[in-house]
């Protein structure tokens, strides 16, 4: 499998008190799904990912459980966004300058981790990066004034047409006073039928151009797959479909 990234608008002082506060205090939840107006299913939803959160181990990933945690109680809130496989950790591995875009755990929190902690996506099922609320909007300028920065985006993870919905989370979270936290799989799409799509959080707040635009790849691949002769379609739909959605799968 691949990766299915999201991005998720959120402030510091919120993934503080949505989850961190709602891991120490359970009448947390009850309140904010109040506050919020969060539907008793997600709210239920939003219980049963602080519970899991709770049992998280010393030893275990710190982006593997409380930073992913975290971008799937985002979800309950409010909109998050979809890339296929456009992961902005991606990049930084790429290109470590980029780095200088985003804010570290410990900061973010203001104490020391004593999990491992990458600050990024390692493999499925993960937090990655957090943009915070400046730099959002300093990423957004650099975009827009730097040829070559958009190039190089454009031309690597967010191929594809995908920049344009990085640009609209970056976005939105700029409007709403937001930073951006990354994650992998709190979202899957069904590239086949998106009805049958599944989320850890809500996803009907899921923004629908991501998987739409998914969709549509995905379709194109297999008609062109389809239209081979049938032993030139096997080579295709390997070599095309899957390589070109499936490709990555641990970093």
């Amino acid at each position: 499998m691949g990766f299915d990234v999201s991005y998720h608008p959120i402030s510091e002082s919120e993934i503080k008190e949505w989850y961190f506060d709602a891991l120490e205090d359970d009448k947390v939840i009850d309140v904010l799904a109040a506050r919020y107006g969060i539907k008793d299913f997600y709210r239920d939803k939003y219980r049963s990912t602080i519970s899991i959160g709770r049992g998280t181990k010393p030893d275990e990933s710190f982006d593997k459980s409380h930073a992913f945690y975290a971008a799937v109680v985002q979800g309950f809130f409010r909109t998050y966004f979809y890339i296929r496989g456009g992961a902005y950790s991606f990049v930084i591995e790429e290109n470590p300058d980029h780095v200088r875009y985003t804010k570290p755990w410990t900061e973010i929190l203001g104490r020391e981790i004593m999990q491992p902690v990458k600050n990024r996506i390692v493999e499925n099922y993960c937090g990655g990066v957090y943009i915070p609320v400046d730099q959002v909007s300093r990423l957004l300028s650099d975009i827009d004034s730097d040829a070559g920065i958009r190039a190089y985006l454009e031309n690597g993870v967010f191929g594809a047409g995908t920049l344009e919905i990085f640009l609209k989370a970056l976005r939105h979270a700029q409007s709403g006073g937001f930073g951006l936290l990354e994650a992998t799989e709190v979202v899957e799409p069904n590239p086949l039928n998106l009805n049958r799509s599944k989320s850890y959080s809500n996803l009907f707040n899921c923004d629908r151009e991501g998987p739409q635009r998914y969709a549509g790849i995905a379709a194109r691949q297999i008609a062109e797959a389809m239209a081979q002769p049938q032993s030139k379609a096997k080579e295709v739909k390997t070599g095309g479909f899957f390589s070109n959605l499936f490709q990555k799968k641990k970093r």
